[in-house]
């Protein structure tokens, strides 16, 4: 992971002016990868949510944003809740509280050949490159709809296991270099630590980021940004090349710890 003194860092005692809404990233952000936020995560978001809009955008799905974020919430009103914004698959899906629940706005998804031409891509060169576990945790391939996933080691693997596979890096881009060149009308991309997703051309946090800022009416430069991978290869530094300001983290605790300090910075809404 790379060291985050040399990522950019927003210091929320400098006296800028206060971002109106603070967008994340999920795992190993909010929450370590594929796990449910801690307590103390799930307050500094309703916490945020009182004083300005709140995004997690993030290549998973729906599912994963139910189980890791919105279940794991204090209770909070309706009125509160509609100021939060879930950004699956990097925004190709973007999901509101109607009062009630988190139903779907938009969801922009492949088309079947797309998805069948993406399958047998990734499975062929990850089989090729030797990078197909023979026993994973849980499926290796996933259709999200709008979002083709390759998990190395299955979507339910261990982090500990997750974290070792492939420190550098190296495993990943040889599969993404290897399935780009074989659907050069579709984005191919690494995602989390052990995960190559594919997409429509042009879609990334930058693409997410847009269609955010298209929703709520909020600048792209009156948001901040919160990331463990803004590093020039990581998924999250598209954000960071549009010119949006944003702050680096390794892990949750960074990440509330930061909230500690943002959070009296901002004002009550109404």
């Amino acid at each position: 992971m790379p060291d985050t003194a040399s990522l950019p860092s927003y210091d929320p005692s400098a006296g800028a002016t206060p971002p109106k809404l603070v967008a994340f990233d999920l795992d190993d952000t909010l929450a370590p990868s594929k796990t449910a936020i801690n307590a103390r995560i799930g307050e500094q978001l309703i916490a945020l949510a009182e004083r300005v809009e709140v995004a997690i955008i993030s290549g998973g799905q729906i599912v994963q944003f139910r189980t890791q974020v919105i279940d794991r919430l204090p209770d909070a009103a309706a009125s509160v809740l509609a100021h939060v914004h879930l950004m699956p698959t990097c925004g190709t899906q973007y999901y509101r509280h109607d009062g009630t629940s988190f139903e779907v706005v938009y969801a922009n998804v492949l088309e079947e050949d797309e998805k069948a031409k993406a399958l047998a891509a990734v499975e062929e060169e990850a089989r090729r490159l030797g990078l197909w576990e023979a026993e994973p945790w849980g499926d290796i391939l996933e259709d999200r709809g709008s979002q083709i996933t390759f998990s190395a080691l299955g979507q339910n693997a261990p982090l500990e296991a997750k974290t070792a596979w492939d420190p550098a890096g190296g495993k990943k881009s040889a599969l993404r270099e290897a399935v780009a060149a074989r659907l050069p009308g579709l984005e191919v991309r690494s995602g989390g630590s052990t995960s190559v997703d594919i997409t429509h051309q042009g879609i990334d946090k930058a693409y997410g980021m847009e269609k955010l800022a298209a929703a709520t009416g909020v600048a792209l430069d009156e948001m901040l940004f919160v990331g463990d991978r803004l590093d020039v290869d990581g998924n999250d530094y598209p954000v960071l090349a549009m010119g949006v300001t944003c702050h680096a983290v390794h892990g949750w605790e960074q990440t509330a710890d930061f909230l500690d300090a943002l959070l009296p910075t901002l004002p009550s809404r109404g």
